[in-house]
């Protein structure tokens, strides 16, 4: 199935994917100049660009703290913060399992305006978790390895940053599920512009530094003021896309389906309700159960071998520092390309993804003979193929179940799935952060 611009005709989704005719004058408004399409892919690029930047400064941080696995750790403390506060957001504030006594149209207002704070305020934190490292440079470690109280402040900035990640990505990719699948794909495919944004970025400034201490600093300081420039972009951005005629008008068939959906609850009594909106989530769940298993299954190989694996157990005599560098570029860039594969074809057969996402299974063996196999496969050819492998079908996958999902439940529970995606999401990349450390073992 190749993207359209917007959905059929003048129709839209119901709550099986079939089209809803609606009345000429609703006529779908246009994307001029494909700005909102540019907005959803600049926000994709910006709530995954503070991980990155934090992942792929691996020799910087490598310097200051030489005993510690930067990498591994960073993964281990951001994922399951991130999944904790997605849970929360599932279980008590989204618009699916929320209840309020207002009138039906001031709370679906409340309820959209809820999910704008939410990812302002992730934003926000994103911006703070950047402008801790170059401070605490300038101010405190200035260049001087092994301060390990640097060390335990980087590591609470990495949780600032999970937790704005659970306000950010949930919100954005539930926004996304609300509208045509070519808005779920551009934000899918900027998660993989971030990371070959932040890679090329990475190699820039450190080619153009001097290689030694005083280099190291002033290259990690100017990228991570990159990355709090590129937040300032989203925020503007962010803020914008409401205003959009395009974004508005599914705001609108939105607001329309929750007021539908409260006039029918009031009907109801307060168990009744209560009721309703616990098999309304356990619903959700079930009509996304495989794609949620693939996903999971997704990262749980992905992150278990990056960026772990490629930064720490690999190591080139010819390239040295430069490799892992290389290889995470190398990763990021066909993540990106497997992204943006979904804007010509998704592969629509639901079974045949998952068994996809299982015959990934076959990179630990192939990644194990890098590391302990015949000679051939212990060069650095054989691990770059592996990687590139790696991030294509990690990019790819992960756009099919993102796109698909959403489509499988009215447009008013589009968010919950889009955040209830992005929690299995998490939980795969948590699962993956500690079956990574069996390559230690």
């Amino acid at each position: 199935m190749g993207l359209s611009g917007e959905d059929d005709a003048n129709g839209v989704r119901g709550g099986g994917g079939e089209i809803l005719l609606l009345p000429k004058e609703n006529k779908i408004p246009k994307d001029s100049y494909h700005f909102a399409y540019i907005i959803y892919f600049t926000l994709g690029t910006g709530y995954l660009l503070p991980w990155n930047a934090f992942i792929t400064a691996v020799d910087y941080f490598t310097y200051l703290y030489p005993n510690s696995s930067v990498d591994r750790v960073f993964a281990l403390v951001y994922m399951p913060v991130t999944l904790l506060f997605l849970l929360f957001i599932i279980a008590y504030v989204n618009p699916s399992t929320t209840t309020t006594t207002k009138s039906s149209s001031s709370s679906s207002s409340y309820r959209i305006n809820s999910s704008h704070f939410r990812i302002n305020l992730g934003l926000i934190l994103f911006m703070v978790s950047l402008l801790v490292i170059p401070i605490m440079d300038v101010v405190y470690i200035k260049g001087r390895p092994g301060l390990y109280t640097g060390y335990c402040t980087t590591i609470a900035t990495v949780v600032l940053a999970g937790i704005a990640d659970a306000l950010v990505q949930g919100g954005v990719i539930g926004s996304a599920g609300e509208l045509p699948d070519r808005y779920m794909q551009a934000t899918v495919a900027g998660t993989g512009a971030s990371g070959v944004i932040v890679s090329v970025l990475r190699i820039l400034t450190k080619s153009f530094f001097s290689q030694d201490t005083d280099g190291l600093r002033r290259s990690a300081i100017l990228y991570f003021i990159v990355g709090i420039v590129a937040m300032l972009v989203c925020i503007v951005f962010y803020n914008i896309a409401d205003r959009l005629p395009v974004i508005q008008y599914y705001k609108d068939l939105k607001l329309q389906a929750v007021d539908k959906e409260e006039e029918d609850r009031n009907d109801e009594g307060l168990l009744e309700k209560r009721s309703s909106l616990r098999s309304t989530l356990w619903d959700i769940l079930n009509r996304v159960k495989w794609s949620g298993f693939g996903i999971i299954l997704i990262y749980v190989v992905t992150l278990s071998i990056f960026p772990g694996f490629i930064t720490e157990d690999v190591h080139s005599q010819i390239l040295k520092d430069w490799y892992p560098i290389l290889l995470i570029t190398s990763y990021n860039v066909f993540d990106m390309v497997g992204k943006s594969l979904t804007a010509l074809y998704v592969f629509e057969n639901l079974k045949a993804a998952v068994g996809a996402c299982g015959v990934r299974l076959l990179f630990y063996p192939l990644f194990l003979a890098c590391l302990h196999g015949p000679k051939i496969f212990r060069s650095e050819i054989p691990v770059v193929i592996l990687t590139c492998l790696l991030g294509l079908t990690n990019g790819y996958l992960t756009s099919v179940f993102f796109i698909m999902a959403p489509k499988t439940v009215p447009i008013q529970h589009a968010e919950t799935v889009g955040t209830v995606l992005v929690m299995f999401l998490v939980m795969g990349l948590a699962a993956g952060s500690v079956v990574a450390w069996v390559w230690v073992i």
